[in-house]
């Protein structure tokens, strides 16, 4: 009877979990069916694509299902400059607009603490590109790099550059959209994390008799890693795949053109979506496993 007793008390205990776990699967549900429908969906329709082989007798752009492996290797074969050359110019991006952004974040979130209005003009100014068109803003470099340019025509009359030398259309150029493009998604992250570092901490690494270079490279960096890497994520991954700054009709040229040009090529003109869909993901397999590298070799794993 003692047991009886007990056990029917504890059934509405244990029931209580079951109604809060089917309630938590309940408020996910839309969450999970957004997913579903916009992202694995595209990728296995993606991935279906990048297997097709081309219609017998069928004309440009008609392609059948079927389990064509031989499609990867013909792009790797046919594109692996290009392959090479985007996550290089993603990486230089990378690295400048980390050295750029770093002291303008630390200025921001650490030596302007003691003047709020002075770091909240120097947040908007940083977030007010933001505000205009990523094409416009890439085009008002072309013309200010243009060969006719004030910059370029001056540069060639104080012996700077060569006469005959050319800005937009070289790699340089590239790099450099990239990095002007991205350095606000480098910035925000790291003032994020430099904002709330406590300066305790510096005092005491000075207090300890450690220089300046010492506590910054102690201190400093490790307690801002967390910024660095998000800063580094959103950066190195929009530019392996940017098309624009590459594109002829904006900083590049032939010989600069990245994955996301072959793949607007493919996609567009050559009506070859097999290639297009097998370079897509390439591009998507090798920037997570660069990313997975990086993040656990930084010893941020919790970001994942």
């Amino acid at each position: 009877m003692a047991f009886a007793a007990f056990a029917t008390q504890a059934a509405p205990v244990e029931a209580a979990p079951r109604r809060r776990s089917r309630m938590a699967l309940f408020l996910l549900l839309p969450g999970i069916l957004y997913l579903v429908l916009f992202f694995l969906t595209p990728l296995i329709s993606l991935l279906l694509t990048s297997l097709q082989a081309p219609r017998e007798f069928g004309d440009i752009g008609q392609y059948d299902y079927a389990f064509n492996w031989q499609n990867y290797v013909t792009v790797i074969d046919d594109y692996l400059p290009h392959i090479l050359r985007s996550f290089g110019y993603a990486l230089a991006a990378t690295v400048f607009a980390l050295l750029f952004s770093y002291p303008l974040a630390y200025f921001i979130g650490v030596k302007a603490r003691r003047w709020p209005l002075l770091q909240s003009l120097m947040l908007v100014l940083v977030i007010a590109p933001f505000f205009i068109s990523f094409l416009l803003r890439t085009l008002a470099w072309k013309q200010i790099l243009s060969d006719e340019s004030v910059v370029i025509t001056s540069l060639k009359a104080l012996s700077l550059l060569a006469p005959d030398a050319h800005f937009t259309g070289t790699p340089v150029a590239v790099i450099f959209g990239l990095t002007y493009n991205f350095i606000p998604f480098m910035t925000l992250p790291l003032y994020s994390a430099l904002e709330r570092l406590d300066t305790r901490y510096l005092e005491a690494g000075s207090d300890l008799y450690a220089g300046p270079f010492t506590v910054f490279r102690k201190v400093t960096v490790p307690l801002s890693m967390p910024g660095i890497v998000a800063g580094t994520l959103l950066t190195f991954i929009p530019a392996a795949g940017d098309y624009i700054n590459a594109s002829r009709d904006f900083l590049g040229g032939p010989d600069t053109q990245m994955m996301g040009n072959v793949i607007e090529a493919n996609f567009l003109v050559l009506l070859n979506y097999p290639a297009a869909a097998a370079l897509s993901i390439i591009l998507m397999a090798v920037i997570l496993i660069m990313v997975s590298i990086y993040v656990k070799r930084s010893g941020t794993e919790d970001l994942l």
